[in-house]
């Protein structure tokens, strides 16, 4: 029993000391190639220069949310009894108006 499990152990080891072995040369011949010359003149081509910048000029929350709104009211169309209750609360909280939240039931709680 012993000796079959030393055989297996070491038949392992053997299998990813190879394997290891190949990454490693891998792994030498990736930096072999980004070293080169050639890498480095496409880097320089793919990289924007120095001048340009990653400037985001404007970003507008009510385009994505007026798509999102529009996708849940056709899918809503098409939807059983059952899952539209969950697409109008969906909407509703897409669509900025109140329900629940502080002073929804303002006037209820009066009465």
């Amino acid at each position: 029993e012993l000796e079959k499990s030393c055989s297996t152990k070491t038949k392992e080891w053997d299998e990813r000391s190879k394997t290891r072995a190949e990454e490693l040369v891998a792994l030498a011949d990736t930096i072999k190639v980004l070293n080169d010359d050639d890498a480095l003149d496409l880097f320089k081509k793919a990289l924007p220069s120095a001048g340009s910048s990653l400037v985001q000029v404007s970003v507008s929350t009510s385009a994505p949310r007026a798509r999102a709104l529009g996708m849940i009211r056709s899918l809503r169309r098409s939807a059983d009894a059952q899952l539209r209750p969950h697409l109008d609360l969906l909407a509703l909280t897409l669509s900025g108006k109140r329900a629940l939240s502080a002073g929804g039931f303002d006037q209820v709680i009066k009465m």
